[in-house]
């Protein structure tokens, strides 16, 4: 649910354009808006001082509320926030519950001009907090037109009513909530109990009471069932009088009406600080984690490195012992190739058998001189 603003932005820049406008403009215009709010701007050029604007707007209540049109109290709201230069067409326009005439040669045409038109621009949000201030303004009231003890169904969006039940010397505001995710019900359902753990100390003992229960209270007792089927369970206020004083009573009316949205912010907002907390905390995982990996591989190029080194080494110092034995080797070949082949035992084997005999000739010879 958006935040609920009292000033339209579309209407109000409709206006200043023709407030602006240094020609006549003609213009017939539909705006709608969140809540099933719609508005109808007229301008015609034959007669420029004179706009017209029509709103309308879903009541409420409407049981509590006139079935068509807007009650005197909320008449006399309107009258207080516009100027003297709008006045209230009675009737209004069919399909409207309100029709007003603006005339744009009453607008002072200094400063004040944008002052005055924005307040033009809010009176949809008067309209509707009117309803609601009328129903608490009489919190001590003893009237029981309206019933005591029976809920009032507030409906300002389809998807999102609340109600009110009058009590003795109080009222109660009850507010069903729903989500879609259920993450979104846990964070709700902390910040419930963490809002009624602060609102029952001492230094918030002026602010309403809440109280929040996942069942519907004894209150709505009877209430169709659609409406109370709840995943976020029911959150309560009880209203005194003394928060219905003077300027109280709008601040009240105006926290009443954007409950909604400022339960849906806070979960959101607390979602996505969780979501922001858990990515640093995952990236920081990460960060360490790489980290680490880049340090065993600076570890084993360091140990790669050191044992090339010392192999390397070890080559170097091995390369003279080989080249000594590969020379040895060589010359005890070139010796085996050099020289006859010595056998053990051979020679006196050779003496024996192998030797030629001496013969002794019967012719002598003299040896001559």
């Amino acid at each position: 649910m958006a935040s609920f603003e009292r000033v339209s932005p579309a209407l109000k820049e409709i206006l200043l354009k023709l407030y602006r406008a240094e020609k006549p403009v003609e213009i017939d215009h539909h705006l709608y808006e969140f809540g099933s709010v719609e508005y109808h701007i007229q301008s015609s050029a034959a007669d420029p001082q004179n706009n017209y604007l029509s709103i309308s707007t879903p009541l409420l209540s409407q049981g509590a509320m006139p079935s068509y049109g807007l009650s005197s109290y909320s008449t006399q709201m309107v009258k207080q926030v516009c100027s003297d230069a709008v006045e209230i067409v009675e009737p209004a326009k069919e399909g409207y519950q309100l029709t007003l005439k603006i005339n744009f040669a009453k607008i002072p045409r200094g400063k004040d001009y944008f002052k005055v038109i924005t307040q033009i621009s809010s009176v949809q949000a008067v309209i509707l907090c009117s309803q609601l201030k009328e129903m608490l303004r009489n919190v001590n009231s003893q009237d029981t037109s309206q019933g005591m003890n029976k809920p009032i169904k507030l409906v300002y969006h389809p998807r999102e009513p609340f109600y009110v039940i009058r009590q003795p010397q109080k009222i109660t505001a009850v507010f069903p909530l729903r989500f879609k995710e259920h993450s979104d019900v846990i964070i709700a359902t902390a910040f419930f109990q963490e809002l009624m753990d602060v609102g029952s100390s001492e230094k918030w003992a002026k602010a309403p009471p809440c109280t929040w229960s996942p069942i519907p209270p004894p209150e709505l007792r009877g209430e169709p069932l659609e409406d109370l089927s709840t995943n976020g369970g029911f959150v309560s206020f009880e209203i005194s009088s003394r928060h219905v004083e003077d300027k109280k009573l709008d601040k009240t009316v105006w926290s009443l009406l954007n409950f909604y949205a400022y339960v849906k912010k806070h979960v959101k907002c607390t979602r996505g600080f969780i979501q922001r907390r858990m990515q640093k905390r995952l990236e920081s995982l990460v960060e360490v984690l790489h980290k680490e990996k880049l340090e065993e591989k600076e570890d084993v190029k360091f140990k790669a490195h050191a044992e090339c080194r010392y192999v390397g080494k070890l080559v170097r110092l091995s390369k003279p012992k080989n080249f000594k034995r590969r020379c040895r080797d060589l010359t005890r070949k070139i010796m085996q190739i050099r020289f006859r082949i010595k056998i053990h035992g051979f020679r006196r084997f050779h003496r024996r058998w192998l030797t030629i005999p001496n013969f002794s000739s019967p012719l002598q010879y003299t040896k001559l001189e």
